[in-house]
């Protein structure tokens, strides 16, 4: 029964390896002393320009939907990374002053709800920063999300003809860990400590079968080499599990991001009818006990940091931003080049013709 059970296991496994690769990892890690650490990468077939926003308690938000939109006061202030057209701009990923992080990975198999105008509407482009604006940790979150009062609604990706078909992660500075998934109609959450790796294509519980059969093989031997999003999923989750315990707080940082490059995906052709299988394109990892924010664009040759005891967040204390040129020379911390500036317009749902 056992080697039925592994067979059956192996083969499903072989079956994820064949026909899934989606695009961007995210990694937690907690260590030994405390310390908790969130990476994840960003990848895609098109590249946008990318901003990152400081944004203070106090500002009123709108969910942006065309009926009965989700309205709030942010709680905490918060740093994000925010994909930005000429006209319309998303929150991709960030942490907030307690040390939330929210990432938005690309999911193949999501299919949200037809609108259900009884609950707030809250645009796929603000959602992330709805959670941060709102929410210490995970399972305040969870909580929230579970009561179902607010609805996320897809906007359209910019320059592309594939759907918004996302899915959310989020960590918080105690290790927790959640995984908000759109399927089949209904909202879909993991949430446990454990699940710290997260890809992208297959559905979650489909990914945590992965594990169970790599667990059994081992990968000292042999690991999953292709960037589709099951392998590195299984790259992740091993070296995650193997790392090294860090000396010092530099090993902390350089440990976790020697696992996100990794699982990233390096500088190829893009297949605009694969949008899964794309290059990297920047990487971020959210120090959640210390509060620091580290970028590194895969077009620029510095890693750089915010350190959020470095900026004000008081109600009143203005947006700020610091654009990423693709020939951008930032180097080390980076909270003096930020800039103030309105606070960003996020991306608005088309209304129907």
């Amino acid at each position: 029964m056992i080697k039925k059970s592994l067979l059956s296991i192996a083969l499903l496994g072989v079956t994820f390896l064949s026909t899934n690769s989606d695009a961007c990892t995210r990694v937690i890690h907690t260590f030994k002393n405390g310390d908790v650490m969130t990476a994840r990468s960003m990848d895609w077939y098109l590249r946008y320009q990318t901003d990152i926003w400081k944004f203070p308690r106090g500002l009123k938000r709108n969910g942006l939907a065309a009926k009965n939109p989700a309205e709030w006061i942010s709680k905490y202030g918060s740093v994000i990374v925010a994909q930005t057209t000429a006209k319309q701009a998303a929150a991709t990923d960030g942490m907030n002053e307690k040390g939330l992080v929210a990432n938005m990975l690309y999911l193949t198999e999501t299919e949200y709800a037809p609108r259900d105008l009884s609950k707030k509407g809250i645009a796929s482009s603000v959602y992330v920063q709805f959670l941060l604006d709102n929410f210490a940790t995970v399972d305040e979150a969870v909580k929230f999300i579970k009561k179902g009062s607010v609805q996320m609604l897809p906007v359209p990706i910019p320059n592309s003809k594939h759907l918004p078909t996302m899915h959310i992660s989020l960590s918080d500075a105690s290790g927790d860990s959640a995984i908000i998934e759109f399927l089949n109609k209904k909202v879909v959450i993991h949430h446990s400590k454990k699940y710290q790796v997260m890809t992208n294509s297959p559905i979650y519980s489909q990914q945590l079968a992965l594990t169970a059969y790599w667990d059994a093989i081992g990968g000292h031997n042999f690991l999953p080499g292709t960037r589709n999003s099951p392998d590195r999923f299984v790259r992740a989750s091993f070296y995650n599990k193997h790392l090294p315990e860090a000396k010092s707080y530099r090993e902390e940082v350089a440990g976790l991001m020697s696992i996100i490059r990794n699982a990233s995906s390096p500088f190829g052709r893009p297949d605009p009818e694969k949008p899964n299988v794309s290059t990297t394109l920047w990487r971020t990892l959210a120090d959640q006990t210390h509060k620091i924010l580290y970028f590194e664009s895969t077009i620029n040759p510095n890693l750089i940091w915010i350190d959020f005891n470095k900026f004000d967040f008081s109600k009143g204390s203005g947006s700020k931003v610091l654009p990423i040129p693709d020939n951008a020379e930032y180097m080390g911390k980076v909270n003096k080049f930020f800039h103030k500036e309105k606070s960003l317009e996020f991306a608005k749902i088309p209304t129907k013709k």
